[in-house]
């Protein structure tokens, strides 16, 4: 039977879930499949969630990504934020720097200008460990190569001229150069356990003018010039760092086929991190996956989850139920792993903060916070409870949690007035812009684009709207200055100056004409 459910966590009424129960025969356990509505349309169809089990799945390690393409923050946040992410159940931070390494000689091209110093870098390493922390550094090996081959001197090293994003693997110096770039960073990251290798979304391999020649001539083709990188890579990193092991993304290695995995020996050289961010993971898709990596040898594994920057490449606001959700479909794959064969390593909980090297910020750090607590508590406790939202909330500061945006309660959390105020402005102020220019009969009949650009204006009529404009002018301004030092205590310069560009200059810039033709208009003399 359906049921229909309101969530008791937060006092708004638009966060519903459809609860279908039924008997599974397997094991004879309920099964609850839930279906969030969420504000984006996505969760339409039911998805299987396993939130009552016998125990809890062994998850291995639980790795916050943190990604540094995009906002990176201070130091000094990290120093603020990092034992909250103890505190949630976190074991480790999955570190991808992109170009906030401080890479020398001739690779300080890739620095960006708020790039950490080799102090900056010693400093979060001895951070982390105070907190028991396990670093992976990621650095991209073969696709998202975007921030280094964008620059002129490394753009002779594109599969495509066209396009920075994929390396050329048939020159030797794009292996020079990845092995100079590992070694910067295994420079400083000289006790790590394991190396991302990246090598996720390869596009437009095979379309380079010498992979051409060679598929045409049929002395290759597009899986093998995949697996010929990724093995030399790898390669390098086991031979130059032997207690070293490489970890890779899986998208691109699950349409070969297992004669040609179990050919390339792969499995001796990496362990995939096989990730999907989606709310409706299919569990027998992927479970279907991880047995051909199981087939093909790999013996050990990983899975990689998201609790934000996966709805939208301009995502602004974080929709935890559909991040949650995705977590109780990696728990019920994790449930369905056959342990004596496969051993799942650990699950890395991805924060994406841009899409791409060009792409626009998605949600902010702070913004995707509660996911995060949630998605890590649900995964300790192989549920999401009333017991896991009672240590959420504690651990946040909140008196209520929704599932679902708008948030009324931002907490008091490192970062939560960041939160307070981006909600804020997005859910209102926004709003209110359009409900002032775009809806007052006063404004839109006597105070048009039109009369204030040629001035052919009613003085009197003014005193119709002048209180509502000065009044939703004052609400930006307060609002986008709070904004801006919060902003501006967790991020550099650059950061701050590109959200309130994308986010809130396009209106609070329309407020401001307006309010400057107002202006102007009262202070003439001349009544038309």
């Amino acid at each position: 039977m359906w049921l229909y459910y309101s969530s008791t966590l937060g006092p708004s009424q638009e966060l519903q879930m459809l609860i279908y129960r039924e008997r599974h025969s397997v094991g004879g356990t309920n099964r609850v499949v839930s279906c969030p509505k969420m504000a984006d349309g996505q969760g339409d169809n039911p998805m299987e969630a396993d939130v009552k089990m016998l125990k809890s799945p062994q998850m291995g390690l639980k790795l916050v990504h943190m990604d540094l393409k995009g906002a990176p923050p201070k130091m000094s946040y990290l120093r603020e934020i990092f034992p909250l992410f103890e505190q949630l159940g976190a074991d480790g931070i999955l570190l991808e720097y992109e170009d906030m390494f401080p890479y020398n000689g001739n690779l300080q091209i890739l620095r960006s200008p708020n790039a950490y110093s080799p102090s900056d870098i010693t400093n979060l390493i001895n951070l982390a460990k105070k907190h028991n922390f396990e670093i992976i550094p990621l650095v991209q090996t073969f696709g998202h190569m975007e921030f280094v081959l964008k620059h002129n001197s490394f753009s002779h090293l594109r599969e495509m001229r066209a396009f920075p994003n994929s390396l050329n693997p048939h020159k030797e110096e794009s292996m020079e150069l990845i092995k100079s770039m590992i070694d910067q960073i295994m420079a400083i990251h000289n006790d790590i356990r394991w190396l991302h290798i990246g090598s996720d979304e390869v596009y437009y391999l095979g379309e380079g003018e010498e992979s051409k020649q060679l598929i045409e001539h049929g002395q290759t083709n597009t899986d093998s010039l995949f697996l010929s990188h990724v093995k030399a890579v790898a390669s390098y990193v086991i031979a130059t760092y032997p207690s070293v092991k490489p970890i890779m993304w899986d998208d691109m290695l699950r349409n070969i086929s297992i004669d040609k995995l179990k050919e390339s020996m792969l499995d001796q050289l990496v362990e995939p991190m096989i990730w999907e961010y989606n709310a409706d993971l299919d569990v027998r898709m992927m479970s279907l996956q991880i047995e051909k990596y199981q087939n093909t040898g790999f013996s050990q594994i990983w899975f990689a989850s998201a609790f934000k920057g996966a709805t939208g490449a301009a995502q602004c606001l974080t929709s935890i139920s559909y991040h949650l959700a995705n977590h109780l479909q990696w728990l019920n794959i994790a449930e369905a792993l056959p342990r004596n064969t496969i051993h799942l390593q650990g699950i890395a909980l991805t924060g994406w903060q841009r899409y791409d090297h060009f792409s626009v910020l998605c949600e902010l750090l702070p913004l995707g916070i509660p996911s995060l607590a949630i998605c890590l508590q649900t995964l300790k406790h192989g549920e999401f409870s009333e017991n896991v939202e009672e240590l959420v909330k504690k651990s946040l500061g909140c008196k209520s949690l929704q599932l679902n945006f708008p948030s009324e309660d931002a907490g008091k959390f490192p970062g939560s007035d960041i939160l307070a105020q981006v909600t804020e402005i997005i859910i209102n102020l926004q709003v209110s812009v359009d409900k002032l220019l775009n809806e007052n009969i006063y404004i839109k009949g006597w105070f048009s684009n039109y009369h204030r650009k040629r001035k052919f204006v009613h003085l009197g009529i003014i005193q119709n709207f002048e209180g509502d404009a000065r009044g939703v002018h004052a609400q930006w301004e307060a609002a986008v200055s709070k904004l801006r030092t919060a902003m501006e205590r967790i991020y550099y310069p650059d950061a701050v100056e590109e959200w309130l560009e994308e986010h809130v200059n396009p209106a609070l810039t329309r407020l401001q004409i307006f309010v400057k033709d107002m202006d102007e208009t009262l202070a003439s003399s001349t009544i038309n």
